[in-house]
């Protein structure tokens, strides 16, 4: 099998960390030097210069898998850069926070290299991604009535399990959204962060219980290490937790399925950034239009 993984060129990539990012199939597979970005024009575009959404990234970089071999993640730049590309066209500022402030981590090796519109967008965003905001100032300081955030975006990669679904900072922030009417926004392994929500101490219903996402479905990231996207199995699976707590997950694919439950907007994959960042912009818009 291992001979075969070679010439299929099937194995994990060692990094200079001991961590291992996609093997050469995986990344023929499953990335693409450039994307689907529709170029975010909108006919009423917000002008109003003062709404803000707020996006908590990961802080982290590796991911310890099943077997204890660690898988190099972060953030995924299509996830990340699509909605970003159409949140800023339909006229939103976008401030960017991790947990405790440290640079957000990226998937560098999912960068769509012939996309023009994003990397402009991660070159123009760079100082902010090495210079985020801290979350648990944010949350001290700046959850108030007169709040200039219309809603939270979480965006996806495998790196969104890290550091952020056992945070009780985000846990707060959530909530915070949730009883504000806000929106919040997530897209493949981003919803894994909505656990931060569930207060398993205080025994209160999880604000989500009842409400349908779409999301990277478990049964995918059962699959993916055969060929080589990850060098191992994952250590948990968020979409088991979130089903035990009443969520549903409408989509069986890594597809472009988006879905809206109320003031949640989920994308499923990769392959629906543009369309989840064009669903949320333009919910967006009409909330505050009508």
């Amino acid at each position: 099998m291992s001979l075969l993984r070679k010439l299929i060129k099937a194995s994990p990539t060692p990094t200079g960390d001991g961590a291992f990012i996609p093997s050469p199939l995986a990344l023929k597979l499953a990335t693409s030097s450039t994307t689907d970005y529709d170029g975010g024009l909108y006919d009423n575009p917000y002008s109003g210069g003062k709404l803000r959404v707020l996006m908590v990234c990961t802080e982290e970089r590796n991911m310890v898998m099943a077997n204890g071999k660690k898988f190099s993640t972060g953030n995924h730049p299509v996830e990340m850069g699509l909605p970003m590309l159409h949140l800023l066209s339909a006229g939103f500022e976008i401030d960017v926070v991790t947990p405790t402030g440290g640079p957000v981590q990226i998937e560098m090796w999912a960068m769509p290299e012939k996309d023009e519109a994003v990397k402009t967008l991660f070159n123009d965003f760079a100082p902010k991604f090495e210079r985020p905001g801290n979350l648990s100032e944010f949350v001290k300081k700046s959850m108030t009535d007169d709040t200039p955030y219309i809603g939270v975006f979480i965006p996806g990669g495998h790196g969104a399990m890290l550091g952020l679904p056992d945070n009780a900072d985000l846990g707060k922030l959530l909530r915070w959204v949730h009883e504000k009417d806000l929106y919040t926004l997530s897209i493949c392994h981003g919803p894994s962060a909505l656990l931060a929500a569930h207060d398993s101490v205080s025994k209160e219903p999880f604000i989500y219980d009842g409400y349908k996402i779409a999301a990277f479905p478990d049964s995918v990231d059962k699959q993916t290490p055969t060929i080589g996207y990850m060098p191992g199995h994952m250590p948990w699976y968020f979409g088991e937790k979130l089903t035990g707590l009443g969520v549903t997950i409408t989509n069986k694919k890594a597809d472009g399925a988006c879905n809206i439950d109320r003031q949640l907007i989920t994308g499923a994959s990769p392959k629906a950034a543009n369309g989840f960042g064009r669903l949320a912009a333009e919910t967006l818009l009409d909330a505050i239009h009508n």
